[in-house]
């Protein structure tokens, strides 16, 4: 890890980068890349076999090598983000669990391997759509003092997406082992907890994972819910992630010269376009139009954008918002989606700077 990375958890070891480094590129390099670790990272040979069994299927496994030999390749351009990124905000109202996620578990990469869609019909998996795809991972993980393989598991239909990957590369090199080597799963549009590492093992099943990290971890309850009286079956599965956009520079706190100044950073709406992202300098009273700097109608990847503007001394209340191709815009406040695990922090993200 380069020194950019801040470091938010030790063991398991959790990390996101400088928020100026990170929109310093469309792609995101895997040393800047946030890691999202549950347990300890494994230590997996390249030749590691991953096994696929379940419902209706004969029985296989594969190495990333015979994958790659059997299937054709497929890259896709996406991002993963964390479903507790940005949950400083979200404590900043009430307190929270999980890390202290910033601007910064988020990156958008490039991803190599091959099509699950295409591995599961040669094994002879059905189309059914109300079938699940599990997927278990090498790590360790602790929910609430049970410890397990982390395993995960999505819906068939999201499984025969052509954009879903078993993949073995990130922007071209291989992948390191804090970010799933071998094998790992990507799915885009989806929280990164779905896109399990360190792959094992994939099964094809009537019901969905009963692993502890897809059963009692990463669901959304209301805020008049606390931890301790969650019902586990009630709370909604996160999957898909919804629109987000957020200010990486200047930063929170940050002590700037007045006159002109950029103020730049990421949105993402995934599987939709950013039409359009407005910056307020006065804390949301008045709007500008931000330029793009990247394609906003890529299926799966972020938008950059950047507002030049002259910012007076003083204490200033800098706000973004995105709007996506269907009009829909960010939540006004964090305050109004608060929930006990610190998830989906989606409202405008509001940085006070002061000027002089």
């Amino acid at each position: 890890m380069t020194k950019t990375m801040i470091v938010r958890s030790s063991e398991p070891y959790n990390a996101e980068p400088d928020a100026a480094a990170l929109i310093a590129q469309f792609l995101t390099p895997q040393s800047l890349f946030y890691v999202r670790s549950h347990g300890a990272v494994p230590n997996l040979p390249s030749d590691h076999a991953i096994a696929i069994a379940g419902i209706g299927i004969a029985a296989r496994s594969f190495t990333v090598t015979q994958l790659g030999q059997e299937f054709p390749a497929r890259t896709v351009t996406a991002v993963l983000q964390c479903a507790g990124n940005r949950r400083t905000d979200l404590q900043q109202v009430a307190k929270t669990s999980g890390d202290p996620w910033d601007v910064g578990a988020v990156g958008n990469a490039e991803w190599t391997g091959v099509r699950l869609a295409d591995v599961l019909a040669a094994v002879g998996a059905a189309s059914d759509p109300a079938l699940h795809v599990g997927f278990t991972g090498a790590d360790d993980v602790d929910v609430d003092g049970e410890v397990a393989r982390y395993g995960v598991s999505i819906g068939m239909d999201k499984a025969r997406d052509p954009d879903v990957i078993l993949a073995w590369a990130m922007n071209g090199e291989p992948l390191t082992p804090e970010h799933g080597a071998p094998l790992r799963l990507i799915v885009p549009g989806y929280a990164g907890v779905r896109s399990a590492k360190w792959l094992t093992r994939i099964d094809v099943r009537d019901t969905p994972s009963e692993a502890p990290i897809q059963a009692r971890d990463y669901k959304l309850f209301p805020a008049s819910v606390a931890k301790a009286d969650a019902d586990w079956g009630t709370g909604l599965t996160i999957e898909a992630m919804p629109l987000n956009a957020a200010i990486c520079t200047p930063r929170l706190g940050e002590t700037l010269t007045d006159g002109v100044r950029t103020i730049a950073g990421y949105a993402v709406a995934y599987g939709r376009a950013v039409s359009r992202v407005e910056v307020s300098l006065n804390g949301g009273r008045d709007w500008q139009q931000a330029g793009l700097r990247d394609d906003p109608a890529a299926q799966w990847g972020w938008v950059r954008w950047s507002l030049d503007a002259t910012l007076a001394k003083g204490h200033q209340h800098l706000v973004v918002r995105a709007f996506d191709d269907t009009g829909q815009a960010q939540p006004e406040r964090p305050d109004t989606m608060w929930n006990f695990a610190g998830y989906l922090c989606t409202a405008c993200h509001h940085v006070h700077v002061l000027v002089n």
